[in-house]
């Protein structure tokens, strides 16, 4: 089967945006609802847990500490996007790469901040 020329008619390629930008849209939707229904009840938030701290492992921050889960999810949808698309003419398994690797990397990032309101 022939490699398509073009960015826009690959399936895989595609797949991979399309599942991207559903998973990053989904992520920052759910952890920006979870922060405007928690933002009335408290004034600081848990941000960092250092285990080598003992009692005091937990951190606390504003609401603007865990608004840049928000802007971390958006950046790595688009630079995924942008450089997929730069490299797919010179190399077309490495823009998948590039789009796998930053569908674990919203996961990630989603479960992360996620348990971090979790802990309030």
């Amino acid at each position: 089967m022939a490699t398509p020329k073009r960015y826009s008619h690959d399936r895989t390629v595609l797949l991979l945006l399309s599942t991207n930008l559903f998973v990053g849209i989904a992520a920052s939707l759910l952890i920006a609802v979870r922060l405007l229904n928690n933002h009335a009840n408290s004034s600081s938030y848990i941000v960092q847990f250092r285990s080598s701290l003992g009692l005091d492992a937990f951190e606390t921050g504003t609401i603007y500490s865990l608004l840049s889960f928000l802007v971390f999810l958006l950046f790595v949808t688009t630079a995924a996007f942008v450089l997929s698309r730069r490299v797919y003419p010179l190399r077309r398994h490495l823009a998948l790469v590039i789009l796998a690797l930053s569908l674990v990397l919203l996961i990630i990032g989603t479960i992360v901040g996620n348990a971090l309101l979790g802990l309030r």
